[in-house]
């Protein structure tokens, strides 16, 4: 996927040039992953650019820090507005958005505290996370053979730099044996998520969801997709699922706001349902869509105007 440079990046209260965004070679986060970060889209509707559930986004944000004791030097008002300001200077109608806090130049021992908690939100034109065709037809994942994080090693509910490089061996793995993504287990072998999206699973009529005790990320987009789906009037069941559910299932679906919603089509070359997206995905996907596009109400004051 190629990467789309901006002109301006927004760190610490003041905008800088893309090409100065750097830092030290003795950062703690270089040595020790010492990061947490936020991705958030603004889509063009048809009322204007706006930002997809900023404050909730943000709002994470802090608490991945706190999880992490890096106080932020700035407010969750503050960093909306960098989020804001980042977009309209760099004359996006689109984008997505990246707020990072991480501990910069200071001292190079494991012990963070000796080094400065700094902050930067960037933004970028970035289209669709699978693939300009993964909204419609699917994807073909695999189960990875690395598992997520256990309890009480990491902190999954914080959204951390160094919690992808697990994300990134799933990733690495399913592309290098011809798949599009892979799906992660608990050390107990049960459903986790993607390397960087929720799951979901359609069966009999009602869509599964793994507890955010299957050592995943809380995510914005999942919560969207919960309340969505109950005003689609699709029951919704939290519970720990597993692995042969995948093989059983009538729908399977990534959410994430890269991901956005993305029907998955086979899982370890055993076809999902018909094997392209199927009815609930679709409603789903209309319901999101119509929202962010804006054809449709934002009844939860999901958008951000810019």
């Amino acid at each position: 996927m190629s990467f789309n440079e901006s002109s301006k990046v927004w760190k610490d209260g003041k905008l800088i040039d893309w090409k100065e965004a750097t830092i030290h070679l003795a950062s703690h986060v270089v040595h020790y992953g010492t990061s947490v970060f936020e991705g958030i889209r603004c889509y063009k509707t048809a009322n204007g650019s706006a930002i997809f559930r900023l404050k909730e986004h943000v709002e994470r944000l802090f608490m991945s820090a706190r999880i992490y004791r890096m106080p932020i030097p700035h407010s969750v008002d503050e960093v909306c507005e960098a989020c804001r300001q980042i977009v309209r200077v760099n004359g996006f109608a689109e984008a997505y958005v990246r707020p990072v806090v991480y501990r910069g130049y200071g001292a190079l021992g494991v012990n963070p505290a000796p080094c400065p908690v700094e902050t930067a939100v960037m933004a970028w034109q970035w289209g669709a996370y699978l693939g300009k065709e993964a909204l419609e037809k699917g994807v073909d994942v695999c189960v990875s053979s690395w598992q997520r994080l256990a309890p009480n090693t990491m902190p999954t509910l914080a959204k951390a730099g160094a919690n992808y490089m697990g994300s990134q061996l799933i990733k690495m793995e399913a592309l290098a044996n011809g798949y599009t993504e892979g799906i992660g287990l608990t050390v107990d072998g049960f459903v986790s998520e993607g390397s960087g999206e929720n799951l979901f699973l359609v069966y009999k009529g009602k869509a599964f969801t793994p507890p955010i005790s299957s050592s995943l990320l809380s995510g914005i987009t999942r919560d969207t997709v919960m309340t969505l789906l109950g005003e689609l009037k699709i029951p919704v069941v939290e519970q720990v699922l597993p692995r042969e559910m995948l093989y059983i299932a009538d729908e399977l679906f990534f959410t994430g706001t890269a991901a956005e919603v993305s029907p998955i089509r086979s899982v370890d070359r055993i076809q999902v349902g018909q094997g392209s997206r199927g009815p609930v995905t679709r409603s789903v996907q209309e319901s999101l869509f119509g929202i962010l596009s804006g054809s449709k109400k934002d009844t939860h004051n999901w958008l951000d105007r810019i």
